[in-house]
């Protein structure tokens, strides 16, 4: 059985850590007889260049035809001045959009490796495990009315529109719950039903929804507490879930738990669990082409695509394992290096992942 895999490496430093999670891939197809067949498409800033459109109808197309897509970061300080509609985050959102992806799954885990390059305290986050869901095709981002208008003193007004239906709720609030149900069994949903209507009806949702799952415990918790209890006490949490802006805020915080936002990986599915997987960080432009970028975020997202959307999950432990392998031998991208370890190049990083392999 052949699995389709689209390659979509971004911009600035997009290439490069995909480059290293494809050598990944090859050497995991050739371990476990997977049948991958990969293909390459534009998005973001790279395909404004090429075509004038930061999500080609083409690169849509190919997305719907494979089993699964993978890729780098987009965006960049020289697509600033285009057109809003026409920037890479843009075709970011269509892609997502385009292909039904309305539940994001970010998980943060700490190596214990990397107790040490934690911005908390050891004894703080050792042994923090949390996966935060994130609804990603509704709330504030894609919300309508929108935009800016003048008003009758000639001031100008910017306006966004926070909306939630009933249905969508259920559907990330699902997600969440199903996988408690494979770890802790503890889903916190965070809100902010003292002052959001939207969220007043996502917290009621979450609360009948929860009736389905009376092996689950479920929480609530508002923001800006649950922004301070992450700092605070971490490992409290199991699973986050929340809206579209929250869980986008929520999870780069959580980033920096673990060491670095370098080491996070994502899924985004829709509802037959088909993916696109991508490193939660951005496209870095300042350290673009000097080959120290953290490839281990996408080596750990094409993990997680031959977990959840490729029926892989024996190549998903293995290239975990290779990851913790590796970071066992010392060795350390620059912004998870200390003392003591070896600071290593991109491809460096991505040829030791293979060899633990």
């Amino acid at each position: 059985m052949s699995r389709k895999v689209l390659i979509l490496k971004g911009d600035h430093i997009g290439p490069e850590i995909v480059n290293e999670a494809t050598k990944v891939l090859h050497r995991i197809d050739e371990r476990f007889h997977l049948g991958l067949q990969f293909e390459e498409g534009l998005l973001g800033g790279a395909a404004y260049d090429a075509v004038g459109d930061p999500c080609p109808e083409a690169t849509l197309e190919k997305a719907r035809q494979s089993d699964a897509v993978l890729m780098g970061s987009v965006g960049g300080p020289e697509w600033d001045k285009v057109d809003r509609q026409l920037r890479p985050e843009k075709g970011l959102l269509k892609l997502r959009s385009g292909l039904g992806l309305f539940g994001n799954l970010r998980p943060a885990i700490l190596y214990p490796q990397l107790a040490g390059a934690s911005s908390l305290k050891p004894e703080i986050v050792s042994g923090l495990d949390i996966l935060i869901v994130r609804e990603l095709t509704g709330g504030i981002y894609f919300g309508e009315p929108r935009g800016i208008r003048v008003l009758e003193n000639g001031e100008r007004e910017g306006f966004n529109t926070y909306k939630y239906s009933e249905s969508e709720i259920v559907r990330i609030g699902k997600l969440a719950f199903e996988a408690a149900r494979v770890r802790n069994r503890r889903v916190c949903s965070v809100d902010k039903a003292n002052v959001l209507e939207a969220t007043i009806l996502w917290r009621e949702v979450m609360q009948v929804l929860a009736s389905d799952y009376p092996d689950v415990e479920l929480s609530h918790m508002y923001v800006d507490n649950a922004a301070m209890q992450l700092i605070k006490a971490p490992k409290q949490f199991d699973v986050i879930v929340t809206g579209n802006m929250f869980g986008d805020i929520l999870s780069d915080a959580a980033a920096m738990l673990t060491g670095s936002i370098g080491m996070l990986p994502s899924a985004s599915l829709d509802r037959n669990g088909k993916g696109l997987y991508e490193p939660c960080h951005g496209s870095a432009p300042d350290i673009t082409g000097r080959g120290i970028a953290n490839p281990l975020a996408t080596i750990l997202s094409a993990a997680m695509m031959l977990r959840y959307s490729l029926q892989a999950p024996d190549a998903a432990v293995a290239i975990e394992q290779a990851v913790s392998a590796v970071l066992d031998n010392g060795l350390r991208t620059s912004d998870i290096y200390t003392e003591g370890t070896r600071k290593v190049s991109t491809a460096e990083m991505g040829d030791a992942v293979v060899a633990a392999l």
